[in-house]
């Protein structure tokens, strides 16, 4: 018994300094991006007065960090909401030193998620570039001018509407029409768009509904990096594990706002109805953290109820979820097997029944690869892809080779 007691209390030490070491590395990160973002606040706020105008560019200044053989800015832009009215966004823009003699292709880069508050903005990061330096070097070199933007809600007023089709894409094409008033941008209507997680699914319902919001721009190609795409399948497997704490929260706060019939507090644990709103507004490293807290510590789960066993939660998903291209559109999926996020396997579903339908895929999986590594690491082949897609090149078609199932590992 003396023995047991003594192994209990060195267990409970363990893991109270565990996590009172998280809480002090958080805490400092909060004070350090406390007084960072006080200092970019004035650029983010709405205007009393702007256009109504959807992709009006309403401030620019320089991102503050280097890249090489190009021009970096910070930029806030319209947008619409769901319901149709003028909002602003931010994001950023890289424009290529070079003097072009024919309009610039354009690239919208959509980030993953990144979390609700207002240091959550890609733009409104420390380091803004991090997540886009495999892919930009190469980007320049080609002369193309690179938009990210933040989506509205995150670093701007107003609510993320996460995972939502019409806002991803509203941001995404209102963000490339704001780019395009840069002086010296001479960016063009011809543009590719390349997505990572959620991003991805930005990407590929960008496919379906960029000619509807923004019809004078011409898509040459999507391509889609381990893509949030089947959110059935990735609600089914995650909602009782970590990552249900690091997206629920998102996907609380942002479809009670885009649907506001659909039920919610009784499919919510006790912990998580009291808390989604303060972790969707903290940033996606901190909600994993607590998530990981909560679930492996505790025993605490996000969702008490699965939200795809509700008739409203189920249509919701499906119709939040992209279907098949024509084969016309050219998509490049890459997909890493050892994923432990956006699971391998769904996306291996959404490969053959895309294939099924016609689409023209280009398929490149990654053995081996989890979530994280597989942004970094896809940047070099989309690139060539890309380049490929505005040189009028004939798309790849791989669909006659089907996803590595044997390599795939789903935890």
């Amino acid at each position: 018994m003396v023995v047991l007691r003594r192994t209990l209390i060195v267990v409970v030490a363990v893991i109270a300094a565990f996590i009172l070491t998280i809480i002090a590395v958080l805490a400092k990160n909060v004070w350090d991006s406390n007084s960072f973002q006080s200092n970019l606040a004035a650029f983010y706020a709405t205007p009393e007065e702007f256009s109504d105008a959807p992709g009006t560019l309403i401030r620019l200044e320089p991102l503050g960090v280097d890249v090489p053989d190009a021009k970096a800015y910070r930029l806030l832009y319209v947008t619409e909401n769901q319901q149709g009215e003028p909002v602003v966004a931010g994001g950023m823009a890289f424009i290529p030193d070079t003097k072009p003699d024919t309009p610039r292709p354009v690239v919208a880069y959509i980030a993953g998620t990144t979390g609700q508050g207002d240091a959550c903005a890609p733009s409104r990061a420390p380091d803004p570039i991090s997540g886009v330096m495999k892919f930009l070097p190469e980007a320049i070199a080609q002369g193309w001018a690179v938009v990210a933007p933040d989506e509205y809600g995150v670093g701007t007023e107003g609510t993320q509407l996460y995972l939502i089709k019409d806002q991803e894409v509203r941001d995404t094409v209102n963000s490339i029409r704001a780019l395009q008033s840069i002086p010296g941008a001479s960016a063009g209507d011809d543009f590719a768009v390349y997505g990572f997680s959620q991003g991805g699914h930005t990407a590929l319902w960008t496919g379906h509904l960029s000619e509807q919001f923004a019809p004078e721009l011409n898509l040459v190609g999507v391509a889609a990096v381990a893509p949030a795409a089947d959110l059935t399948a990735i609600i089914d497997r995650h909602w009782n594990s970590v990552v249900g704490w690091g997206i629920g929260a998102d996907v609380s706060r942002g479809w009670s706002a885009a649907y506001p019939d659909l039920p919610l507090d009784y499919l919510l644990t006790d912990a998580a109805r009291d808390n989604y709103e303060r972790i969707a507004n903290a940033c996606v490293y901190g909600s994993f953290v607590e998530g990981t807290i909560r679930h492996k510590i505790f025993g605490q789960d996000f969702f008490a109820e699965n939200p795809v066993d509700n008739p409203l939660w189920a249509q919701a998903l499906k119709d939040q979820t992209p279907p098949p291209y024509p084969a016309t559109l050219p998509v490049m999926l890459v997909q890493g097997t050892a994923d432990e996020i956006v699971l391998a396997g769904p996306n291996a579903n959404l490969q053959e029944l895309w294939c099924a339908a016609g689409s023209t895929m280009n398929a490149l999986w990654l053995g081996g690869v989890n979530h994280i590594d597989v942004a970094g690491m896809s940047g070099p082949s989309v690139a060539g892809w890309i380049a490929d897609r505005f040189a009028g090149l004939s798309a790849p078609n791989t669909c006659s080779v089907p996803p590595p199932r044997s390599l795939i590992t789903e935890r």
